[in-house]
């Protein structure tokens, strides 16, 4: 039988196997679970530490039986018994070699003790859970092995050599099944052509495919598995980099519209500015007026930290394509977001937003708002400014992307947030243009180097790291919940900074009941359990009445989320930024562009179910003014949990940049390169970006000698259909412009 990469696994393996590959793991074909690779592997005589195990995990232990004791119980409900109403429960505990213990439970299932005696060894496949302090699997899937077997791995033959794979897997099909699937495809599929350039591939030293694949399923020792991993990490990083060239090569041959630097608008605005640039804005924004003046497409992604003053230099690129007739849209994630930038961008520029209005400046334009929620009424006049070109600022929300949102001449587009946005969003805007039109993405999430290499790898990228004169420090403080003391002080504070004129928020993780389901906030990123706890997170709805009770009772107070429609959040943002609302009691809707100068005292509840960067944004909408800034992070995370140490890493620094390297590096990857998405979870398998910065600098300098040397890639077909197929198929993840 020939077996190639394509051959269905149905047509390799029993039926009941493939089913469980391709429902449980989307494993279809050889080279689909040739790709499935080990995430770890095990050695003999090595012993799984148990001390290691995390609630919630799904884990794979090799352990050995210790006792068997069958218990009979009364079930809750009928689920469970057995005759008599009565069940039976087998408790089985297994150890590690350091004496450490774990409890298996199996239900109704009495005839497992038989195979399950003392002094037997096995492997044992399930998900960690708590029980009265201990940690157990239920009904866990398990091998045992030879019953002389003294050595937990020498039973297990076919799982390879010395080192032992170990693959992620499902409760129908655990390690040892899959294991046994490689085992039969690798001897049926014979070495597939290398798909890298054999010059670099030589140069390199690495190994060629079919090798790298035999060794990262079965090793012969840890140096054949560490070839086998560079081998396959440079096929990762260099198909991801040279998509991300040539995109970017392909876009610079683009025709766009040229709006030279300067302009009427541009130069009143500098003029009347209170204030002086910073370096890093004037530098920054020569490099965006200098691309705007080019008749190739800019395509830059601008971050810049926590009141770093990106809105200011995207602003200024909008007038330069104002000036000389263009338009200019700034797409926003949320309706708050839009509204503020609105209000913003038009106290800003003053006068010169009262374009078409008697007494305007002759360089005046119109600074027009469009949300989904607006009515047909108002919709109508702000439609007819954008399609006639007398609107030359356009700020909306997906609003934006709907038919009937015709511009006159769309020179430039702004994406704040992009991470919010899907791919087919930003196409459908730009598709508004009459030509491609110049493009800024912005960003107040600080980006690690690596990730905006590898995700970002098709922009120019400017960074923004000083810190506008007058921004106030702000200080971060953990509090403990369960300190009565602690608490009560934080409560004081709020009131002391509101007798003092000032304003604060308290941040809430969600909304209400509705939402308690998921567990998390209406737009958090990385909401997760205090440690194992199951409370519920606290509801902004629940919090605001129990504060204007008691802790926070005589003040007044606000309340703003997700779910309100649009004209009671522009109500509530309108009367805090006016100083009506003492304290705004709100979700993670105030994460991004909320810009209160006034408001000097944040406090997050459950704060250990943010992330690192959210925490961070959320900080910054403090200490905007004159007054310091305080963040109060009230956690019941214990000391020394890795959610306290994430707190305490927050607290210890604002340096947004370097908080986010840390984020990075206690994140799963997949979550900050958005493994969800089609790309990264299909093509990234091993590549790390903490660990492998060296690879993917070195695979972007060869992708663009590639690229500069065979635009097309004719030289090496087999590499080029790779790359083709992530750029049309799985590489929605990677355009960002």
């Amino acid at each position: 039988m020939t077996v190639g990469l394509e051959t269905r696994l149905r047509e390799v393996l029993g039926k009941k196997t493939a089913e469980a590959l391709a429902d449980g793991l989307g494993l279809e074909t050889a080279g689909d679970l040739l790709a499935h690779y080990p995430f770890r592997y095990a050695q003999r005589g090595e012993r799984t530490d148990l001390a290691s195990l995390g609630i919630g995990d799904d884990v794979t232990v090799a352990a050995q039986v210790r006792a068997a004791v069958k218990k009979t119980f009364t079930p809750r409900s009928g689920r469970g018994r057995g005759r008599g109403g009565r069940g039976e429960l087998l408790e089985v505990i297994v150890a590690d070699e350091a004496g450490r213990t774990l409890t298996l439970t199996f239900f109704n299932q009495g005839w497992r003790a038989k195979e399950l005696v003392a002094g037997r060894w096995g492997l044992f496949a399930g998900k960690v859970a708590q029980f009265r302090g201990r940690l157990q699997l239920n009904s866990p899937q398990y091998q045992l092995l030879a019953e002389d077997a003294d050595d937990p791995s020498s039973a297990i033959e076919e799982f390879a050599g010395t080192l032992i794979p170990v693959y992620r897997s499902t409760a129908e099909l655990p390690t040892w099944n899959i294991a046994k699937a490689v085992h039969t495809v690798l001897g049926l599929v014979p070495d597939p052509p290398d798909p890298l350039p054999a010059p670099l591939r030589e140069r390199l030293g690495l190994l060629e495919y079919g090798a790298a694949l035999r060794q990262i399923h079965r090793p012969e020792s840890h140096e054949y598995l560490g070839a086998a991993k560079k081998r396959l990490k440079w096929q990762e990083a260099l198909v991801m980099q040279t998509v991300l060239v040539r995109r970017k090569a392909e876009s610079a041959g683009e025709a766009a519209k040229p709006y030279p630097e300067g302009g009427a608008i541009l130069d009143a605005f500098d003029a009347r500015l209170p204030f002086d640039l910073t370096d890093g804005q004037r530098q920054v924004g020569a490099e965006i007026a200098a691309e705007l003046a080019r008749e190739h497409p800019m395509h830059r992604l601008l971050q810049g930290d926590v009141g770093s003053g990106k809105t200011l230099v995207a602003l200024r690129a909008m007038l330069q394509v104002v000036a000389h007739g263009g338009q200019a849209a700034l797409l926003a994630p949320t309706e708050v977001l839009a509204a503020q930038h609105h209000r913003s961008i038009a106290e800003m520029l003053g006068d010169l937003a009262n374009g078409g209005q008697l007494g305007a400046p002759p360089e005046a334009t119109q600074v027009v708002l469009l949300t989904g929620s607006a009515t047909a009424a108002q919709r109508r006049p702000v439609l007819d400014a954008v399609k006639t070109g007398a609107a030359g600022i356009v700020i909306g929300t997906h609003a934006l992307l709907y038919d009937g949102v015709d511009f006159a001449d769309l020179g430039l587009v702004v994406v704040d947030e992009q991470h919010r946005f899907g791919v087919e969003q930003r196409d459908a805007l730009r598709a508004k243009a009459q030509r491609p039109p110049h493009t800024l993405v912005m960003t107040a999430t600080p980006i690690p180097r690596t990730v905006a290499m590898t995700v970002y790898g098709d922009l120019e990228t400017s960074r923004l790291t000083e810190l506008p004169a007058g921004r106030s420090p702000i200080a971060t403080h953990v509090v403990p919940y369960t300190d009565g003391r602690w608490m009560q002080r934080t409560w004081t504070r709020i009131r002391e900074e509101v007798a003092a004129g000032r304003q604060a928020y308290v941040v809430c993780p969600r909304v209400g009941d509705a939402d308690q389901k998921n567990g998390g906030g209406e737009d958090a990123d990385a909401v997760g359990g205090a440690d194992g706890d199951k409370r519920p997170p606290l509801a902004v709805t629940d919090v605001i009445e129990q504060l204007r009770a008691d802790q926070l009772s005589g003040l007044r107070l606000g309340l703003l989320h997700g779910r309100l429609d649009a004209d009671e959040k522009d109500r509530v943002m309108r009367a805090y930024a006016a100083g009506e609302i003492d304290v705004l009691v709100a979700t993670t809707v105030i994460e991004v562009g909320v810009n209160v100068p006034n408001a000097t005292a944040m406090v997050v509840l459950d704060a250990e179910r943010f992330g690192i960067s959210q925490l961070h944004q959320l900080r910054g909408r403090v200490g905007r003014g004159s007054h310091p800034g305080l963040c109060l992070l009230v956690s019941e995370a214990m000391e020394g949990s890795p959610s306290r140490e994430r707190l305490d890493a927050v607290a210890s620094t604002t340096d947004g940049f370097a908080l986010a390297e840390l984020d990075l590096e206690q994140r799963r990857e997949g979550d900050v390169l958005g493994a969800a998405q089609s790309g990264m979870k299909s093509h990234v398998k091993l590549l790390s970006l903490l660990k492998d910065a060296d690879i993917i600098a070195a695979s972007r300098a060869e992708a663009t000698a590639l690229i500069e040397a065979d635009p097309e890639l004719e030289r090496f077909p087999d590499f080029a259909a790779l790359v083709d197929d992530l750029a049309a198929d799985r590489g929605e993840f990677l355009e960002k412009g």
